[in-house]
């Protein structure tokens, strides 16, 4: 899935959202603080609860430029990329990217179906979650 979006926001405003969210999740999961000059390649083990764990790693935090994570389980890969693009000073081009890559012929029928269904909501989502971020700003 790809999503690119021109917002009526600085660069620096989408990539300060972004990362107090990476933060506060990292905190929520390892009880530490990491400031975001030290994101760059950090990893972390983040639990969802009733044996479901995930590792979590953070690929390329580049201040107001990128953030792109990889989630790994038993199950799948899952590669997220927000590419955050100036235009202005008050204006910026957000590309969102995501992938997944399932292990075994049974998950990856399993979220091919799954994926079929809640493609059209996560973009739906997604799509609400910037309009969100530019009223805010």
């Amino acid at each position: 899935m790809e999503i690119t979006r021109q917002m009526k926001v600085p660069a620096e405003y989408i990539y300060k959202q972004i990362m107090d969210s990476v933060i506060h999740d990292i905190r929520q999961n390892t009880g530490k603080t990491v400031p975001r000059q030290r994101l760059d390649q950090y990893e972390y083990i983040k639990d969802f609860g009733k044996n479901n764990r995930a590792k979590i790693k953070i690929d390329k935090a580049e201040e107001n430029r990128a953030y792109h994570f990889t989630t790994s389980t038993t199950k799948n890969q899952f590669v997220v990329q927000y590419d955050i693009e100036p235009l202005t000073e008050t204006t910026c081009q957000v590309t969102y990217r995501e992938s997944m890559t399932s292990y075994g012929f049974m998950q990856k029928l399993n979220d091919m179906a799954v994926g079929i269904l809640l493609g059209y909501f996560r973009k739906r989502r997604f799509k609400k979650m910037l309009e969100m971020m530019e009223e805010g700003y």
